[in-house]
């Protein structure tokens, strides 16, 4: 079947500042000033929406070729077009670059545009810098010094507005602060699909509202917050709760489902206050469901699993170890099953394969889990690495298909042990039958199973991992670790290293790396690579997985 040649796109010569460049054909004049380094300040304008040119922030000075009477350009004596300059300001973000173009970025003209506008916009804005959350990433307070007067003019009392408006379950608004520049509304009708934001009266009484009989309820409701240039759109779980200049970012991805959203996880002093999203064009833009950055408050639960339980009492690692060892020793591998969990880093599900190669274990699964996708970020898989289970040979390919044997073997008696990293309940066994074998569990929290367990091990929550996972469109991506797991709670790829230690495996690894490397030349799949090389926006390595993962 024949392929059709890439279009050529057209370039086009464009003017800076006085220097001239080239751009493709279609960029936005704000986009070009960007890629030569003129940063022209703007609130309406955001790369993933439509451009309203409201805020008039963009403004520059454009010009365009000289024409003679035969419509041909008059050239210089370098042989560029002379440029006519248009006497007013011209907007930036709603026009694309063409050719012969001339822009100046930072002309006087520009520059008494700017504080002009910043003029107008503080001219009712609250002064309470100080107790606003958006404050150390707020666009207002940085234009403002950079571009804005040093006093003000306005000597009139200034209009107020509704503030504290829950406009929605997760969203605040403070509608003294807003600039009506639009990016709320403008997400909602065209990324979100649901129109349920607008502008009410008029002038300088116009303000944000929902719809009559609306509310702002959608699971994309704190994208708002995220674009929201000033402090008028606050999250209500993270409103006063923390200075974002005391919280230390990581940058990691959402476990949530298998398309793993790329995210910013900003914690304090080992407690994460919140997550917001991270551009990877290649998988999730910039925007994040609410219920997958609200979704970790269960890591900090005080159910959590802090110390080893041998038979429901506290036990040392070491102790827990043993009898754990003394349990898988005692039986042979034809009455053993592992459950593992497609919720686990590829580093892990890579010792899981070990483990049960070196027990010659073959009842291993991972428990599926589906949903209705939404359209949008969330696809039908829930896991998080679905995809790197199959690629390292942990499951079929069908996740949970042999979970439903597991299941019957362990009923008839078959299955006399069961090493699970995931709640073996989920695979439809009631408490009558996880009371017929020996349970040996690794997880975060207690679950319906690790009452009926005779060794509980503490792991540790994604947030508190480093590792790798591979998402539903093959793409190899970074997990890093933003806290620390509590007490004496451990990674499970340590877990699964101390269980090949107490059973007599060897050439163990002893950093997270090691593992890898050990997993790379395993699995050809990740050939090559190391765990810096993944990058922040990861690596595709679609070619290298079985058709079915691509």
């Amino acid at each position: 079947m024949s392929t059709a040649a890439p279009t050529e796109v057209q370039m086009l010569n464009v003017q800076i500042d006085g220097v001239w460049m080239q751009f493709p054909k279609g960029t936005r004049l704000i986009e070009a000033c960007s890629q030569a380094q003129k940063f022209i300040p703007r609130y309406c304008y955001h790369p993933k929406l439509s451009s309203p040119g409201n805020c008039r922030m963009c403004l520059v000075e454009l010009g365009m070729p000289k024409m003679t009477p035969d419509r041909k350009p008059v050239l210089d004596a370098d042989g560029r077009p002379e440029i006519a300059w248009i006497p007013r300001p011209q907007i930036s973000c709603a026009q694309d670059v063409s050719e012969g173009m001339a822009v100046r970025t930072d002309s006087p003209m520009v520059q008494d545009c700017r504080k002009g506008v910043m003029e107008f916009l503080l001219i009712n804005h609250p002064l309470d810098c100080p107790i606003c959350d958006q404050a150390g990433e707020c666009r207002l307070q940085e234009f403002s010094v950079e571009y804005g007067n040093a006093s003000s003019r306005f000597l009139e009392r200034k209009v107020k507005k509704p503030k504290n408006v829950e406009l929605g379950p997760r969203v605040t608004l403070d509608a003294e602060r807003c600039v009506l520049c639009s990016r709320c509304i403008r997400f909602m009708r065209e990324v979100a699909n649901d129109d349920v934001l607008g502008f009410v009266d008029r002038g300088s009484f116009s303000t944000i509202a929902c719809h009559p009989d609306r509310i702002l309820d959608s699971n994309y409701s704190l994208n708002t917050v995220d674009i929201c240039p000033v402090g008028a759109l606050t999250s209500t779980d993270f409103r006063f709760k923390m200075r974002v200049w005391f919280l230390k970012e990581t940058k990691t991805i959402d476990v949530n489902d298998g398309l793993g959203c790329n995210i910013t996880v900003g914690a304090r002093q080992n407690t994460v206050y919140r997550i917001t999203p991270r551009e990877n064009n290649d998988v999730n833009g910039v925007w994040l469901p609410d219920s997958h950055r609200l979704n970790f408050k269960y890591v900090a639960s005080e159910q959590r699993l802090k110390t080893p339980l041998v038979r429901g009492e506290t036990a040392s690692w070491e102790h827990a170890l043993e009898t754990l060892a003394e349990i898988l020793k005692a039986h042979g591998p034809e009455s053993m099953a592992i459950i593992a969990s497609a919720r686990m880093t590829n580093e892990e599900l890579f010792l899981v394969s070990r483990l049960s190669e070196h027990l010659a274990v073959n009842q291993v699964d991972v428990v599926p889990r589906t949903g209705e996708p939404d359209g949008i970020l969330i696809p039908a898989d829930r896991n998080p690495n679905t995809s790197g289970a199959k690629a390292l040979g942990i499951c079929g390919s069908t996740p949970g298909a042999r979970l439903p044997g597991i299941a019957e073997q362990l009923r008839k008696g078959s299955i006399k042990v069961l090493l699970c990293f995931e709640d073996p309940a989920h695979c439809g066994l009631t408490e009558h039958d996880l009371s017929k074998a020996t349970l040996l569990c690794v997880d975060i929290l207690p679950n319906r199973s690790t009452p009926f367990a005779a060794v509980v091990l503490p792991g540790s929550a994604w947030i508190e991992k480093r590792g790798s996972m591979v998402n539903i469109r093959g793409r190899l991506q970074r997990l890093n670790q933003a806290t620390l797991p509590p007490a004496e709670a451990r990674n499970d790829w340590e877990i699964l290293c101390d269980i090949l230690r107490v059973t007599g495996g060897s050439n163990l690894p002893s950093t997270i790396e090691e593992v890898f490397k050990q997993m790379s030349a395993a699995h050809a799949a990740f050939g090559g690579l190391t765990l810096s090389k993944i990058g922040d926006l990861g690596v595709s390595i679609a070619d290298s997985l079985p058709p079915s993962d691509h």
